[in-house]
């Protein structure tokens, strides 16, 4: 079974910074494409960045590129998204989610039709 297992979050004052944790299980580690996608409220859902598990290939999301580094540890099969000098406006729900997709294509994507999703974890910076 397909699973992704966040951590991370919280509440962090405005130029602070957290670090989100995404775990896979139950699948292949390589081919996939996985991201962190924010939900802000009363926002649509936006693609924040992306990494693939094969090669070296991230995408961010111009509202994260200078602030936020993706990576991975293969050996952990575990995706982290290091957030710094974070906004009130980076406030909202994160997800992690998975598929076999190129990075820009699955930052892009506006369906919830991914191979996994986590189960989304709260990140709030306050002003």
């Amino acid at each position: 079974q397909l699973r992704l297992v966040q951590s991370g979050g919280g509440l962090v004052q405005s130029g602070g910074s957290l670090t989100l944790s995404c775990v896979a299980s139950g699948f292949p580690w390589h081919d996939y494409a996985v991201g962190f996608f924010r939900h802000p409220p009363g926002k649509e859902r936006e693609g924040v960045s992306c990494i693939s598990t094969t090669d070296h290939s991230t995408y961010y999301s111009d509202s994260a590129k200078g602030r936020f580094t993706i990576s991975r540890d293969n050996d952990k099969n575990t995706v982290y998204l290091q957030m710094t000098s974070l906004k009130p406006e980076d406030t909202g729900l994160y997800y992690c989610g998975a598929d076999r997709r190129t990075v820009q294509s699955l930052c892009a994507t506006r369906t919830w039709a991914l191979d996994a999703w986590g189960e989304g974890t709260r990140v709030t910076v306050s002003s």
